[in-house]
């Protein structure tokens, strides 16, 4: 589904990542990890187009994405839901209507689709957050809703860069357990998170690839974790 071969990303010269070698295959469960400032965000970046690579390769549903005119790269889009580490809302929208955002963008109906959207509040636990407007809501409910609102799509594969980084930690396995039963149901998951706890915490349920950036590269991480 997304394949980095080789890739390097650099700026201002300067290699922020290089020798990348990755396959995210249909259904898998991959965690990134590194030091703050590694280039994981780069490379979820890389993973969903917001970033093109200096060089090598990137494929994205086996097309090089430096050859995708820029409505191919929006449709490829809707088949990746990103989780975004600062959870950024329209403040003057519920929560149901920022969740159903990507639904008005993509030109869906997003009245039609109201059920579901029922349904998807009730799986995150923001039933009764419903009408509520993103202020009012406390940092795991803001997760759960970025959560939501990366799923509304149904998208193939979910990406989350540092998704529990500014919740407690029973608040994050909560979120984990979607992410986990997201999975069950087929999605590829990629996450970006130096919390090795949650690491350890979804290899009791879920076969996890643990991935490292070290010196700008790309390697498996140790069996210690």
């Amino acid at each position: 589904m997304i394949e980095l071969a080789t890739a390097a990303y650099s700026y201002s010269g300067n290699d922020l990542l290089k020798d990348l070698t990755l396959r995210l295959a249909p259904g898998s469960f991959h965690f990134l990890t590194g030091p703050s400032g590694a280039g994981k965000t780069t490379l979820l970046r890389l993973c969903y187009m917001e970033l093109l690579p200096t060089s090598g390769l990137v494929q994205i549903f086996n097309r090089d994405v430096t050859t995708l005119s820029r409505d191919e790269v929006a449709l490829a889009r809707r088949r990746i839901g990103v989780v975004h580490q600062d959870c950024k809302f329209l403040d003057h929208l519920t929560v149901a209507e920022n969740i159903a955002l990507p639904l008005s963008v993509s030109g869906r109906d997003a009245s039609a689709q109201e059920s579901n959207l029922d349904e998807l509040l009730a799986w995150v636990g923001l039933a009764a957050q419903r009408n509520s407007l993103p202020p009012q809501l406390s940092g795991g409910e803001r997760q759960r809703a970025a959560l939501a609102r990366a799923v509304v799509m149904s998208p193939d594969v979910i990406i989350a860069d540092e998704p529990t980084g500014n919740i407690d930690w029973e608040m994050a396995v909560r979120l984990l357990n979607l992410l986990v039963e997201l999975n069950r149901m087929g999605k590829t998951i990629l996450i970006a998170t130096h919390d090795l706890n949650l690491i350890r915490n979804a290899k009791t349920q879920v076969s996890a690839r643990v991935l490292r950036i070290h010196n700008h590269r790309l390697q498996l991480a140790g069996a210690d974790l």
